[in-house]
């Protein structure tokens, strides 16, 4: 990738095709099982400065109230709105994704990512701890942010080139609300894009091998785009159920 001219924000497009098959080849899924992450402590990061992270403790950061699973999220899932999570016209993305489900979000460094639906924030990295060398895996995404929706479904964006100040861990958030930019942090492979993933937020331990998405965003973020409102909790819900909280990474499913 080191051949790629640095994006400049907003003045190029983002060269879809070009930049997605870079990030399908060495991008989102190039994982292994490591030791879990270690999450800045929302306290220390607030201004969304570069403040040494809390001492380590292999979970991610407070994470208050929220701690319901999509079958007993409430209100009624059916009522929430949601919206697409980048607020930019040059938008792309793939259907498929490199590993285990997720999607890339093609666009421009410093575009508004934004939250999904109503919900409480959840984990927020504000430090990019990824090296090539590794451990690979928990830091892939460099800075990130979670929400867990009113709905019960956990919405996780990562590669971000800024967390915005105020969006911390407990903070209640509303459909639209901006959580930080379009950026190439972590594994992004120096390509602009958001890497977008949905999941159930599984409690007790971390699970960034869940975070990072479990089911196939596409379909929800094509309805999202075009302003309708398909809801993922059926498909999160179902997951769950079959498959629980795994505490590690599956096996031989090239997953990490």
């Amino acid at each position: 990738m080191s051949s790629l001219r640095p994006d400049r924000r907003r003045t190029r497009p983002a060269y879809p095709v070009l930049l997605l098959v870079a990030a399908l080849l060495g991008g989102c899924g190039t994982d292994r099982p490591v030791a879990p992450p270690v999450w800045d402590d929302p306290t220390a990061t607030a201004s969304g400065g570069s403040t040494v992270p809390a001492t380590p403790t292999g979970s991610p950061s407070a994470t208050p109230a929220p701690t319901g699973s999509p079958s007993s999220a409430t209100p009624a899932p059916a009522a929430l709105r949601r919206v697409f999570p980048v607020r930019a016209g040059n938008v792309s993305y793939h259907p498929t994704h490199s590993g285990y489900p997720g999607t890339d979000i093609f666009a421009d460094c410093g575009e508004p990512v934004v939250a999904v639906t109503d919900g409480t924030i959840l984990e927020v990295s504000r430090v990019d701890r990824f090296d090539r060398k590794g451990p690979l895996g928990p830091y892939n995404g460099g800075l990130s942010v979670s929400l867990l929706g009113d709905d019960g479904v956990r919405y996780y964006g990562s590669h971000l080139s800024v967390v915005s100040a105020g969006i911390d861990a407990g903070v209640r958030v509303s459909a639209g609300r901006q959580l930080g930019e379009v950026g190439r942090t972590g594994n992004a492979n120096n390509v602009c894009h958001l890497h977008f993933g949905l999941s159930p937020k599984c409690t007790g331990h971390d699970d960034w091998w869940i975070r990072r998405g479990v089911v196939w965003p596409a379909k929800y973020l094509d309805s999202w785009r075009g302003k309708g409102n398909r809801s993922p909790v059926a498909a999160v819900t179902a997951w769950e159920r079959e498959h629980g909280c795994p505490r590690a990474p599956g096996r031989g499913s090239n997953a990490g």
